[in-house]
């Protein structure tokens, strides 16, 4: 288990990877549902057949939003009473995400800042990478604000 002081002489380091999470077909179809994005890319298993990537593929905000299960299943930290979802300064999606996939999260800390209310902002370069390919499905520069 960590601590937030912990983390403040190791930045620059990979501090964990998270464990593989399977992107399924129906996951992608409950994303679809509930941001109203239908696109035949994501929920079309027939019509994507034909479609360059062979089968259908995940919304690149479903890869996005993963980052978040992914960390939380990634990290424990002793001393921590809140965390709260800062931002992001920076997000590509690299690769697609064929549904049925698996994925895991490298989280490599950038910065450790201290700020009010006895907290400490860090921002994370997180690679989301997908079992069996050498290029990553996404790359982000994640902020996030705990207080302890």
């Amino acid at each position: 288990m960590l601590s937030m002081q912990d983390l403040e002489s190791r930045v620059g380091e990979e501090i964990g990877i998270s464990p593989w999470v399977e992107v399924t077909q129906e996951r992608i179809d409950l994303f679809a549902k509930a941001i109203d994005d239908p696109q035949w890319i994501h929920v079309d298993r027939e019509r994507a057949k034909s479609s360059p990537y062979g089968t259908t593929i995940a919304h690149g905000f479903l890869t996005l939003s993963l980052l978040s299960k992914l960390a939380e299943s990634t990290f424990a930290y002793s001393d921590r009473r809140m965390g709260v979802n800062y931002g992001l300064n920076r997000v590509r999606f690299t690769a697609p995400l064929p549904s049925g996939s698996r994925v895991r999260a490298h989280f490599k800390l950038l910065k450790f800042e201290r700020i009010e209310g006895n907290g400490v902002q860090v921002t994370w370069s997180v690679t989301l990478e997908r079992e069996g390919s050498d290029k990553p499905v996404m790359v982000a520069e994640w902020l996030g604000r705990h207080y302890y």
